[in-house]
């Protein structure tokens, strides 16, 4: 006789273990501690074999007959139906194990634990705000350029083109490290390569007027922050270094003896090597007492035991006048970049070299970062001096010259 769900509701645990009989080898095991399981009886090469199909009320009986039926369609195949949902289990770990997000961040924590906390923040951003919702549990083998296109097309269509831009490299380089890790085959983004608008190229706002560059420096000069933010601001132009360079300095990576900064290129990972003009030594032998306590030159103004923040020099430009239109922190790199080129006449190399980006020699070998510098040390010296030049200029262009008669 066919079991009820009265039947089972009212079966009462007993001593020992005991079963209920369904119909087509179906049964419920009930035991002594009250729990009550759906196993299917089979045969299959020549072996009986139990099924287990679940436990009640999780799994109804109707449920239940539906995995049986299901279980002997297989049989009916020369498919063991406990082997088959074994190996059903064991792709759908290894999808939940392969899946984007978990790619993604494990790409995360190896790939960007060097970057700048502002590189990391805006990355993480993208992943979990555009991409995670929409295909991070799908199996990273399985999502296709045609999984993709529609979640950067509603970035897209927001307006925020760029973003969508930035958002495909990221995924792109997921599934790059994907591919690598033996996940996934390709990457779908290539796939893409036209599918979005072009993205406005946009540079960072910089002074390259020497004029306007003096008055930044006396606006600098008199500027009322904290002892860390100012000289901040002193280095960013006499350094020239990414944002992100500059906060994290440590103490440890000035050598005082050769008078220079020893740090590791953001972008290009590469050792990188800053001579310090005879300035910024003053600018570093006076904030020592101040945040020498500190592993970082630069430190939060929430606690020494972080850099400072990405916004820190940006919000202070902000307080002298200076928008995002103007001038930025990542500008005094154009600006340096403009004027050592144009009005001082140095060798482009050497100014790259110093911008730490990647140069190459006529045979296409990249210049490794001792080369050059001799003569970088004294651009580096000329350029702190030209500086100075250029504050005092404006300094005394702002005093106005009158004489007052009786």
């Amino acid at each position: 006789m066919p079991l009820s769900d009265r039947q089972i509701k009212a079966a009462k645990p007993r001593d020992k273990l005991y079963r209920l009989s369904d119909e087509r080898s179906l049964y419920l095991e009930v035991t002594p501690a009250g729990g009550k399981y759906w196993r299917m009886k089979y045969r299959i090469h020549g072996k009986e074999k139990r099924l287990a199909i679940g436990v009640y009320p999780d799994v109804s009986l109707a449920e239940a007959r539906a995995q049986r039926d299901n279980a002997r369609k297989l049989l009916t195949q020369g498919i063991d139906p406990s082997t088959e949902k074994k190996a059903r289990k064991q792709s759908g770990r290894e999808a939940a194990e392969n899946s984007f997000e978990v790619v993604a961040r494990e790409w995360f924590s190896v790939r960007m634990a060097d970057m700048s906390d502002g590189h990391q923040k805006r990355t993480i951003r993208a992943l979990e705000k555009h991409l995670f919702g929409s295909i991070g549990k799908r199996p990273i083998s399985e999502i296709t350029a045609l999984d993709l296109l529609p979640v950067l097309r509603k970035i897209e269509d927001r307006g925020h083109v760029e973003t969508a831009h930035r958002v495909k490299q990221v995924a792109g380089q997921v599934f790059r490290y994907g591919v690598v890790t033996g996940r996934c085959e390709r990457d779908p983004c290539t796939d893409l390569k036209d599918a979005l608008r072009p993205a406005k190229k946009s540079h960072f706002a910089a002074i390259t007027d020497p004029k306007e560059l003096g008055r930044l420096l006396v606006s600098i000069d008199e500027y009322h922050g904290t002892p860390a933010v100012i000289a901040a601001l002193k280095c960013s132009a006499l350094w020239f270094c990414r944002p992100g360079e500059l906060r994290q300095v440590r103490w440890d990576q000035i050598n005082w003896d050769e008078k220079r900064i020893e740090i590791t290129a953001e972008k290009t990972h590469q050792p990188h090597i800053i001579p310090l003009a005879r300035q910024s030594l003053e600018i570093l032998e006076s904030l020592k007492p101040i945040t020498g306590r500190s592993q970082y030159v630069f430190p939060s103004a929430r606690g020494a035991s972080r850099p400072m923040s990405d916004g820190a020099v940006r919000i202070a430009l902000r307080g002298m006048g200076y928008d995002r239109e103007t001038h930025t922190a990542h500008g005094f790199r154009a600006t340096a970049r403009t004027l050592l080129d144009e009005v001082l006449n140095y060798r482009i190399e050497w100014i790259e070299q110093q911008l730490a980006h990647e140069v190459k020699d006529a045979n296409g070998r990249s210049y490794n970062r001792t080369q050059h510098l001799e003569q970088r040390r004294k651009m580096m010296q000329h350029w702190a001096d030209y500086l100075d030049q250029l504050k005092a200029t404006a300094s005394t262009s702002n005093v106005i010259n009158a004489s007052f008669g009786n």
